[in-house]
């Protein structure tokens, strides 16, 4: 039987998966309660953060604050499906691509999924820099500091313990 910090969980081979969201365009609460909602509906045993308001960090130029929170929840679906429906999700809530870094009504990004490390066009998982971001890693210890980040071995809390207060 799979331990809870196992990648498999029970017998219908459910991967766990981490998603970190933020906004930082128009009424940013909205967009993130409108992703929970959605996410609840992809997402088994969904659990999510608190909001967190912090600081753009990587971006070219002067954007408001962003609204960040993670989730943490069960999927059958492929990493490629569930990243399908993460874009669709932003889509809906107006979300724009004008370049990279731009001010956005709502971003999902698939954090974790299970123990994979993926590297296909478009799809990288572990999300490349989510180990460097303190407003990715903070909401995400709240609800799951036992799960490994598997080109680390190391657990989210300890991701965390290792970030400069300022990073």
């Amino acid at each position: 039987m799979s331990g809870p910090c196992s990648p498999r969980v029970g017998l219908n081979s459910s991967t766990v998966v981490a998603i970190g969201l933020g906004s930082n365009l128009g009424d940013r609460e909205a967009h993130l309660a409108f992703a929970f909602d959605r996410l609840a509906a992809l997402l088994s045993k969904l659990r999510i953060s608190a909001l967190h308001d912090t600081l753009p960090v990587d971006v070219p130029d002067v954007q408001p604050a962003f609204l960040n929170a993670a989730a943490v929840g069960e999927t059958t679906l492929s990493a490629r499906d569930l990243l399908d429906a993460l874009l669709e999700i932003e889509r809906e809530r107006g979300r724009e691509r004008p370049f990279r870094g731009a001010a956005r009504t709502l971003d999902l990004d698939l954090l974790l999924y299970g123990g994979a490390v993926l590297h296909e066009p478009a799809l990288t998982v572990p999300h490349p820099r989510f180990r460097e971001r303190r407003f990715v890693l903070e909401p995400l210890a709240e609800i799951a500091p036992d799960l490994r980040d598997p080109v680390t071995s190391l657990t989210i809390a300890e991701l965390l313990a290792r970030l400069p207060r300022s990073g």
